[in-house]
Formats: structure tokens, C-alpha cells, sequence
């Protein structure tokens, strides 16, 4: 039995306690099982102006391992030993004692990794109300989510894509990266190149548009981007950063864009990747932008909006890879890190398949 697995035995969810997972050690590389200790409590009583969420899905990303690290993102207060993981997930309200809240109401926002929570429904926890449309309440983590603002804003409002662009996706099968392969692809109608790693990796982001693909880990990439990039690139989308994102500076085009959104290759470093070809960019006035998906929320409306349309009309479709058990969360993130994933990676703490309520 391995280390997660021993987490992970036994376990029962339990609609009458509280259980939670939390820190119990600073990640060394990749999270271990050590990491991680589950605990419960009774629920306690809810009191004027609070409601009790009933968890259905939690997100999984590669940035939690930065919060158990006691990082800081958004402003929120980083995390000491002992407390609860951060994380966004999708609850529904089973209790209210808030006017503004009703008892049956699905919502996303920051929930961390428990069972149930007690909220006053600040702002700071960013909740928001599922609109009835008709699709699957887990895309709330994903495409209708903070990963689909992510793919939405990093690739209309930071790469603004433009008519006959060639666009280059790294990650493209990770949870941002599947969307933006679609956008470029199917809904910008661009000759769109992703870089996955795995043959299966590369056949899904082959289905959902993209003209060429690379397969990091069985090719030189070297020369597999100048063969798939032959006349340069418009437009690269970087979720891996690392030697990844210097060997395309190789690539660029007159005016070429560079967006940096993710880099999931250094995550487990203990010193961060030092770019040493930056200076690529001068010969081709190119630029290269970095955007904090936070500081995007005044499109969230418009970006929702149109990622369900997408999804609705065949254009965009999620792929979300769900692990079934609240116990199983410590092992689903570990893989994340290992490139185990394809598309947006969920726990479905409780529920079948659904939509919105």
C-alpha cells in the first residue's frame, strides 16, 4: 500500500461531520502523502447571516502546491501548518441563515478542500451563483470557471489573436491549454500547434483542432519545432515555461506574442528557471506578457457567457478528468505534477453527473 493509498483506507464520506483535508507538511518536490492529514469534526451551528455549503466538486491545480507551500496569491493569507487546503470548488447552499442566499442554490467559489463549509459569503471568497444553462455543474471548475476565464482572458484580451496567426500551445491538454487550443482552433480558425507529452495526450489535442502536435517526451523538441514552425509563430500560449518557453523564443514572428500563464516545469524546483534567450525578442519586436487571472474579473460575465455558447453550439467542448472520493485528493494532485492529467482535473466529492440547479 503506498503512502496515499494508506490516506485513503477506510475513509467514508460522512453527511453528519465536517471533513477536511490539511497541511501537515511543506512539499519537498512533488507532494507526498505525508503532506497531507484528514480530519473531521462535528458541523457546527449555523448563526445569523451564514450559510452551510454541501461540497460537490473540488478543483485540482498545480497551484496548491504553492499554498501548502505557505505562498500567497490574491491576498489571501498563506497557509501555516494545520490548516485547510485552499481551493475553489462547486457547493450547493443546504442550510441558510443569509437573506441574500437560498437554501438548493449551486455556487462556485472558495471553498478548500472539505466536505462542508460555513460561510458568511464575503467577497473575498468569490462566490458566485450558477446561472440554470442547462450544463454540467462540474464545468463550473472548468471552461465556466476561473480555468476558462483563464483560457478566455490569457488568450482574447493578452494574446489578442489575429486572422491567419499560427498559434502554439504548450500544455495543450491540461486544463487551460484544451480550451485555448479550441478557441485558436475552432472558434479563431487558426493553424493551431500543441505540445503535449504522450501519444494519447497528442490525439486528444489532435480531436479538439490542433493541425500538428509534438510529443515533448518522445521527440527532440528542438527539432520538432522547426519542422511544425517552419514559417514562425504569431501567437504562443506557454503553460510550462522552463526550457520549453527558450527553445520556441527560436520560433517568432514579426510582432510575435508571447503569453505566460502557466509554468508547471518549475513548480517543484527549489530555484526557478532563468530564461537565457529573453533577449530573442528584441529581432523580432516581439513581446512577451505574463496576466494574473484575478485582475480580469470585470470580463468574467462576457467570458462565461460565450464559453457556454461555444460549448453549447460544438465549438468548445470541456474535457474534464474527474476522481471519484474526497479521499482520493492527495493522489489526484501528486499526478498532476507527473503530467498524469488530461484537461481540467475535478473531484467529485458527492452527486452523479449533473447541471445546474
Amino acid at each position: 500500500m503506498d503512502e496515499f493509498a494508506r490516506h485513503a483506507s477506510g475513509f467514508q464520506l460522512d453527511d453528519t461531520r465536517h471533513q477536511k483535508w490539511c497541511v501537515a507538511g511543506r512539499p519537498d518536490g512533488n507532494v507526498r502523502g505525508s503532506d497531507f492529514e484528514l480530519l473531521e469534526a462535528p458541523i457546527a451551528e449555523l448563526r445569523d447571516g451564514e450559510v452551510l455549503l454541501q461540497t460537490l466538486y473540488l478543483s485540482l491545480a498545480p497551484v496548491m502546491r504553492g499554498y501548502m507551500s505557505g505562498e500567497s496569491y490574491a491576498g489571501e493569507a498563506p497557509l501555516e501548518i494545520g490548516d485547510v487546503i485552499h481551493g475553489r470548488g462547486v457547493a450547493q447552499v443546504v442550510k441558510s441563515r443569509h437573506a441574500d442566499w437560498k437554501e438548493g442554490q449551486v455556487v462556485q467559489g472558495q471553498l478548500g478542500w472539505q466536505t462542508y463549509k460555513i460561510s458568511s459569503m464575503m467577497p473575498q471568497e468569490k462566490f458566485r451563483r450558477m446561472p440554470p444553462n442547462g450544463l454540467p455543474a462540474s464545468h463550473g471548475l472548468g471552461a465556466l470557471g476561473m480555468t476558462g476565464l483563464s483560457a478566455w482572458a490569457g488568450y482574447f484580451n493578452v494574446g489578442t489573436p489575429r486572422k491567419d496567426d499560427i498559434v502554439l500551445v504548450s500544455g495543450a491538454v491540461g486544463g487551460v491549454g484544451s480550451l485555448v487550443i479550441q478557441l485558436a482552433a475552432n472558434v479563431s480558425a487558426c493553424e493551431t500547434i500543441g505540445i503535449a507529452g504522450r501519444a494519447e495526450k497528442c490525439a486528444l489535442a489532435a480531436r479538439l483542432g490542433c493541425s500538428t502536435t509534438i510529443d515533448y517526451k518522445s521527440e527532440d523538441i528542438q527539432s520538432a519545432l522547426a519542422s511544425a514552425l517552419a514559417d514562425g509563430l504569431d501567437l504562443y500560449f506557454d503553460n510550462v515555461g522552463g526550457p520549453m518557453l527558450d527553445a520556441v523564443l527560436d520560433h517568432l514572428r514579426h510582432q510575435a506574442r508571447i503569453v505566460l500563464c502557466g509554468s508547471i516545469s518549475e513548480y517543484t524546483l527549489d530555484e526557478p528557471y532563468r530564461l537565457p534567450a529573453y533577449t530573442r525578442l528584441r529581432r523580432t519586436d516581439a513581446q512577451m506578457r505574463g496576466f494574473f487571472v484575478y485582475n480580469h474579473l470585470e470580463d468574467w460575465d462576457r467570458a462565461m457567457d460565450e464559453m457556454a455558447g461555444w460549448i453549447r453550439d460544438g465549438q468548445l467542448k470541456p474535457v474534464e478528468q474527474i476522481t471519484d472520493g474526497f479521499q482520493h485528493m492527495p493522489a489526484a494532485l501528486a499526478g498532476l505534477y507527473s503530467g498524469q492529467n488530461m484537461g481540467k482535473q475535478l473531484c467529485r466529492v458527492r452527486g452523479e453527473p449533473d447541471t445546474w440547479i
